[in-house]
């Protein structure tokens, strides 16, 4: 200890708090996704083997007491087959894809390839979306590139987005009145990486 040091008292060096923008880029994006879906309520369940998603899908559709389901998708509606659960087109839970996670938000970006050119309020309001975590993607900006550049002789129309997953919640914004994709959404998330 310096004299100095005795007179003046030695000082701790501060350490400086890490910005929201610092902490994203030392997370990882699938786990910065995570966290990002969950604040906004979505129910978020990881698997690496198909078994799992037809354990989770089957726990779903029971703790929620759903006998049917509808679904557009040939390959999920395998998983529906398996699990015995019909097809209707009025049931209360939509079974879907969709066309990328976007990280900076936690929201679940759809298109024509799954929605048709039904709108996202027309729809019920309980989703199970099943995505891969190759389709994880920093931003909206990025997912619409990659959806440019995937589909580039016939873009998807009908391009649009959940981020909110409590249908009930009261949004005290006048500006959002009935304007909304609340959605109560399970995502069913395969590793495929």
């Amino acid at each position: 200890m310096s004299v100095f040091d005795k007179i003046f008292g030695k000082k701790e060096p501060i350490q400086e708090s890490k910005s929201n923008s610092e902490k994203d880029i030392d997370t990882a994006p699938d786990t910065l996704f995570v966290e990002n879906f969950k604040t906004n309520g979505g129910k978020f369940l990881y698997c690496d083997q198909q078994e799992e998603v037809l354990g989770f899908l089957q726990n779903i559709f029971k703790e929620n007491t759903w006998e049917s389901a509808l679904c557009e998708n040939k390959n999920l509606r395998e998983n529906l087959n398996i699990l015995d659960i019909p097809f209707d087109e009025k049931a209360t839970v939509f079974y879907t894809t969709c066309e990328h996670l976007i990280v900076e938000d936690g929201s679940i970006l759809f298109s024509s390839n799954q929605l048709k050119e039904v709108k996202l309020t027309q729809y019920p309001s309980n989703f199970i979306v099943f995505a891969t975590t190759s389709q994880l993607i920093q931003s909206k900006d990025k997912a619409l590139t990659s959806i440019k550049y995937r589909f580039k002789k016939e873009i998807p129309s009908n391009i649009s987005a959940i981020k909110d997953y409590m249908p009930h919640k009261k949004d005290p914004n006048f500006l959002n009145y009935g304007n909304t994709n609340s959605k109560n959404l399970y995502l069913l998330l395969f590793e495929d990486l």
